[in-house]
C-alpha cells in the first residue's frame, strides 16, 4: 500500500504527548550551541578569493576582526564572498529549475501505458542503448516533484524545504515562495504572487549546507530571491529562530533588499536586522555547519553535486533529531514527525550505515547508544508498533559492521545483553519455523511481518509469513555479527560459543533460502518469476489484483531486503532483480512503491530501495545502478532544496519526507568509488563511476574511506592515452585482494594494464577491471593504455 494513502484513511488516534530529553545542563558551548568566535573561523582559507566585477554589500565587525562582504550578482548562482585579515571564506549559490522545462515527459509514452505495465518501460528506453543512461534525460523523463498545480488545497502543508538546527528539537518549514510559518517575504515584495512562486529555481547558499533558496523571475531582466537559514546561535528549545533575505535583482544590481529574522517587525521594540547582523549571522552558520561535518570524509567529484547532496543529506538529519540525536522519521507534519514512529527500524539502521560509509562514528556512536538505551528492551524487541522482522538481521550486522569500523567494543559491551537478546530473537523466530512438518513450505523459513503497517490492519495475521528476505537478513546479520562478538571481550569465552552458534545458524538458514527459492522459481514465465515467499501462486501484481487484502501487500520491501542481505548467488540475485524489472517492481530503474495497477502512472520508492542498487553494483550492473542513481536524484527529491520523499509519484505531486530516504544518496555516492565484498578478503575500487567522469579528465578522489581493513583512499584521473588510478590501503596485504575498475566508453578497449610498473590481468563482467593480489604492499600505482 501506498503508505500516504494509508495514512489518509486510517483511523485517528490520541497519542500521548512526547518530552524529548533535556539538552543537559552547563555553559551553552558544552550544550552544543554556537560559539560565534570559534565557528566564524571554521572553514576559512587563507586564499585571496577574485571578487573582480562583485558587487559590495557590507562591512561588519566581529570581535577584533573588519570583514567585508561581496556577491556576484552577474549570474543567478554567484557566490557570496567574506573576507578579513584572518582569512577569508566563499559561499557557492545553487539553482535548479523546480518547474518542468519541457512540454513533454515520459520519453513518449502515457502514464496509463507506465502504470499499467509489468515492465519498467522508461528503464528500458533509458538503458537501451547499453551504455551508460543519459543523465539529462533521466531528469526530463517525468517532471519534478511539486510541479503540478494543485486545484484545491491538499491534505498535508506544501512546504519543500526545513531549516533548523542540531540542538533544536523542531525545524521550520519553507514553503514555495519563501515563506515559514513566522514570516512572509511577500508583505515586502507585494508583487511577488503565487504565480511566480510556481515558476521559481530552487537551491543552497553553501552548497550543501541549508540556507534555503528562492529564485522568482519578475522580468527578463529582475528576479526576486529569497534566503532563509536557522539561526545556530539562537537558544530556543522547540522554536527555530531564522534569518531572512529578500532581495529584487534587476540587470545585476539590487534595486530593492529587506532583512529579517524570525517575525515582522514590530517597532519600536522589534526592528528589521541591519545587513551586518544578517551577514554576520550567514558567516556564523556557515562555520557552524562545516565544523558538524569536520570528519565526513574528503572527496573530490567531476560534478561536485554529488558530495553536496551527500553531506547535505547529513546537515538534514542533524536538523531532524532533536539534539542531533534522537531518532525522527520526518519533519513538520504529524506524518511522520510525531512519537509513535521514533522507533521505526529503518531510521536505526538507514542512519547507522550511511555515517559508518562517511567516516561519521561520533554520530553512529550516539545513534546506537540512543536506540538500544531508549528504543530496545531485554528481550531483544523495539518501541514501535509492528517490528519488521528483517531488520532485526540487518540491525546485527551494521553493529558488526561499527565494531569493524571502529574497534569501540566499549559501547557493544554496554548493550551486549539487548544485542545478545536480538540474535536470540531472530533464533528463536528459526526454531519456531523448524515445528513446522519439513513438507510445509514455510518449514525452516522465519515467519514475521515485513512491513511495519501490517500490524495496525484488521488481520495482521494475513502478512506474518515466510518471507524469504527474512531469512536472508537473520543469516546476513548472524553470520556478521558471529565473526566480532568474541573480540568485543576477549576473556569472555562464552562469546566465542555465542558466536559459533550462530554462525552455525546463519548457514542453516542460508541453505534453506536459497533451496526454497530454487524451489519456487516460475520457470514457466519470461523471465523465471520469483515470489516473496514459497507456495504463492499467483505473481505480486495478480495478488493486489485479486485478493483483497493481499498477502503480496508490500512486495518492495521483501524484495529489496532480499537482495541486500547479499546472501544469494549470484545468479539467483539476478533473477531477483530481472523478475522485479519485468513484473512492475521498479519505477524508472529505482524500486517501485508496489499497489494495484493504475493508469495514474506508478510510484518510486524512496527509502529501503537502496539495497536493490547495492546488488546492482555487486553484479556490475552499473548502468542500472546509475540510473537508479540519477532518477533517485531528479524524481525522489525536490530539486535544489533536495527534499527526499517517502514514496514519489512520477507526475509532478508533492511526497511526505522522511530521512531513510534521504541517507540513499550518500550511500550509492560512497559505493560507487569503495565498496567492500560482504564475505571475502575483496575491496573493490571505482566500481560504479559514470564514464563520463572518468574520460572528463577531472581528478576522482576520496580520502581515508572506512572498511573494516581500516582507512583507505583512491585517486583516478584519465588523459587521452591514459587512465590511472592510485589506491593506498591502511596495512600491507589488507584485505588480500582489490578491484580497480576503468570504465572507458563501449568501443575503447584497455590495450593494457600495468600495476605498479608490472603487468597485471583484468576481468570483470565488462573486462574492464584490474584485480589486484595485494601481497605486502599497501600502494598500487595502476595504469590503463586506452585504445
Amino acid at each position: 500500500m501506498d503508505r500516504r494513502r494509508f495514512l489518509k484513511n486510517a483511523a485517528a488516534t490520541t497519542a500521548a504527548l512526547h518530552c524529548f530529553p533535556t539538552l543537559g545542563e552547563g555553559s551553552e558551548h558544552e550544550r552544543g550551541w554556537a560559539d560565534p568566535l570559534r565557528t566564524s573561523e571554521t572553514g576559512l582559507t587563507r586564499r585571496t578569493p577574485d571578487i573582480g566585477g562583485h558587487t559590495p554589500i557590507c562591512e561588519f565587525q566581529f570581535d577584533s576582526t573588519r570583514w567585508k562582504v561581496y556577491e556576484d550578482l552577474r549570474t543567478r548562482e554567484g557566490v557570496v564572498t567574506f573576507i578579513s585579515a584572518r582569512g577569508s571564506r566563499v559561499l557557492p549559490k545553487s539553482a535548479e529549475a523546480s518547474f518542468s522545462e519541457t512540454d513533454s515527459h515520459y520519453l513518449g509514452l502515457s502514464l496509463k501505458e507506465i502504470g499499467m505495465s509489468g515492465p519498467d518501460l522508461l528503464a528500458d528506453r533509458l538503458l537501451q542503448g547499453g551504455d551508460d543512461p543519459d543523465s539529462e534525460l533521466v531528469r526530463s523523463a517525468a517532471p519534478p516533484q511539486g510541479s503540478k498545480e494543485e486545484k484545491s488545497p491538499g491534505w498535508r502543508l506544501p512546504w519543500d524545504a526545513i531549516v533548523g538546527t542540531k540542538e533544536c528539537c523542531d525545524t521550520m518549514p519553507v514553503f514555495p515562495g519563501g515563506n515559514t510559518r513566522t514570516y512572509h517575504p511577500v508583505q515586502y515584495f507585494p508583487e511577488e504572487n503565487r504565480k511566480a512562486s510556481r515558476k521559481r529555481w530552487d537551491g543552497l547558499v553553501g552548497g550543501w549546507m541549508p540556507a534555503v533558496r528562492k529564485i522568482m523571475a519578475a522580468t527578463d531582466n529582475a528576479y526576486d530571491e529569497v534566503i532563509v537559514f536557522g539561526d545556530v546561535e539562537a537558544h530556543d528549545k522547540f522554536i527555530v529562530q531564522t534569518w531572512h533575505r529578500t532581495l529584487r535583482v534587476e540587470n545585476g544590481k539590487i534595486v530593492k533588499v529587506v532583512y529579517g529574522h524570525s517575525y515582522p517587525a514590530f517597532p519600536p521594540r522589534r526592528q528589521e536586522p541591519r545587513p551586518e547582523e544578517f551577514y554576520r549571522a550567514l558567516l556564523i552558520f556557515a562555520g557552524y555547519w562545516d565544523s558538524l561535518l569536520h570528519d565526513f570524509v574528503p572527496v573530490l567529484l567531476p560534478q561536485n553535486v554529488w558530495v553536496d547532496m551527500s553531506k547535505h543529506a547529513f546537515a538534514k538529519e542533524l536538523m531532524v533529531r532533536p539534539g542531533g540525536i534522537y531518532p525522527k522519521y520526518g519533519a513538520v507534519d504529524r506524518d511522520y514527525y510525531g512519537s509513535e514512529y521514533d522507533g521505526f527500524q529503518d531510521i536505526f539502521t538507514s542512519a547507522v550505515y550511511s555515517n559508518l560509509e562517511w567516516g561519521r562514528f561520533e554520530q553512529v556512536r550516539g545513534i546506537i547508544d540512543n536506540y538500544f538505551t531508549d528504543f530496545v528492551d531485554s528481550k531483544g524487541m523495539v518501541n514501535m508498533r509492528g517490528p519488521e522482522t528483517a531488520q532485526f538481521g540487518l540491525t546485527l550486522s551494521l553493529l558488526a559492521r561499527y565494531f569493524n569500523y571502529t574497534r569501540d567494543g566499549d559501547l557493544l559491551r554496554k548493550h551486549a545483553g539487548k544485542i545478545e537478546a536480538t540474535a536470540g530473537l531472530v533464533s528463536e523466530l528459526h526454531e519456531l519455523s523448524l515445528r513446522f512438518p519439513q513438507d510445509d513450505p514455510g518449514y525452516g523459513l522465519i515467519h514475521g511481518w515485513s512491513e511495519s503497517d501490517s500490524c495496525l490492519m484488521p488481520e495482521p495475521e494475513i502478512w506474518w509469513l515466510p518471507y524469504f528476505s527474512n531469512n536472508a537478513f537473520a543469516a546476513r546479520g548472524l553470520r556478521d555479527i558471529s565473526r566480532v562478538w568474541p573480540e568485543i571481550d576477549r576473556q569472555n569465552h562464552d562469546l566465542a560459543k555465542r558466536a559459533a552458534d550462530w554462525s552455525s545458524r546463519s548457514r542453516t538458514l542460508e541453505h534453506a533460502l536459497v533451496a526454497s527459492l530454487e524451489k519456487n522459481i516460475r520457470r514457466d514465465m519470461k523471465p523465471p518469476y520469483i515470489g516473496l515467499f514459497p507456495g504463492s501462486k499467483l505473481t505480486f501484481r495478480e495478488s493486489m489484483e485479486r485478493e483483497k487484502p493481499s498477502p503480496q501487500q508490500w512486495a518492495h520491501r521483501a524484495y529489496a531486503e532480499l537482495l541486500q542481505a547479499d546472501v544469494l548467488p549470484a545468479d539467483l540475485a539476478s533473477l531477483v532483480i530481472d523478475c522485479m524489472r519485468a513484473y512492475g517492481a521498479t519505477t524508472l530503474g529505482v524500486v517501485a512503491n508496489v499497489e494495484r495497477p493504475h493508469p495514474d502512472g506508478r510510484d518510486i520508492l524512496g527509502f529501503i530501495s537502496y539495497g536493490y542498487a547495492q546488488m546492482l553494483l555487486r553484479l556490475d550492473r552499473v548502468e542500472e545502478y546509475l540510473l537508479f542513481l540519477y532518477s533517485h536524484r531528479y524524481h525522489d527529491h525536490t530539486r535544489g532544496s533536495w527534499t527526499a520523499g517517502e514514496v514519489s509519484g512520477i507526475d509532478g505531486d508533492t511526497a511526505l519526507f522522511c530521512i531513510p530516504a534521504q541517507h540513499t544518496i550518500p550511500l550509492l555516492v560512497r559505493w560507487m568509488l569503495v565498496l567492500e565484498d560482504s564475505d571475502q578478503e575483496k575491496l573493490y575500487f571505482a566500481k560504479g563511476v559514470p564514464r563520463d567522469w572518468i574520460t572528463s579528465g577531472k581528478e576522482i578522489r576520496i580520502d581515508r574511506a572506512p572498511t573494516r581493513w581500516g582507512r583507505v583512499s583512491l585517486s583516478m584521473r584519465s588523459s587521452p592515452k591514459t587512465v590511472s588510478a592510485n589506491v593506498e590501503l591502511a596495512e600491507p596485504g589488507s584485505p588480500g585482494e582489490i578491484h580497480v575498475k576503468l570504465r572507458l566508453p563501449p568501443g575503447t578497449p584497455l590495450q593494457s594494464v600495468v600495476v605498479n610498473g608490472s603487468p597485471a590481468r583484468l576481468g570483470g563482467r565488462r573486462n574492464d577491471t584490474v584485480i589486484i593480489r595485494t601481497g605486502s604492499k599497501k600502494r598500487f600505482e595502476v595504469v590503463g593504455l586506452r585504445g
